[in-house]
């Protein structure tokens, strides 16, 4: 029976190969760049979302970790966003990613708001003084 397994596999001893006269260096692999580095390079903006942090008992509140460069701070400010005298950089992009997520709630609000019934929709009222106390409601 081993003769007939000598046979389907072929050689059935194992040798182990000498040892290469010289030592073999291993060549360190230069890490990939990461976006950001490429969008530098490239001198373009360049703005992420590192890490969220949840409060476990209030799921509701947490906190952004934002990796930007430095020409996204110059597209901020060309875009009119504006630095006081003493404040850095985290507070221009603080205020851009709160115009960001107040313009999703506007959003996302407005069209809760369109997907209404006609008759649920609060309605403007336009009130125009007829004078002697009068007025007319519109």
């Amino acid at each position: 029976m081993f003769d007939k397994l000598k046979n389907l596999f072929g050689k059935t001893e194992t040798t182990v190969p000498e040892p290469a006269s010289a030592p073999v260096k291993k060549t360190a692999k230069k890490p990939a760049k990461t976006p950001k580095e490429i969008a530098t390079e490239n001198d373009e903006p360049y703005v992420s979302i590192v890490n969220v942090d949840l409060d476990p008992d209030n799921i509701g509140n947490g906190a952004f970790e934002l990796d930007w460069n430095d020409k996204f701070i110059v597209k901020l400010v060309k875009a009119g966003y504006q630095l006081k005298a003493g404040e850095d950089e985290n507070v221009i992009v603080d205020r851009w990613f709160q115009d960001v997520c107040r313009n999703v709630v506007q959003e996302n609000f407005e069209q809760w708001e369109a997907n209404q019934p006609a008759d649920t929709r609060p309605r403007n009222m336009d009130r125009k003084d007829l004078g002697d106390g009068r007025s007319e409601v519109s």
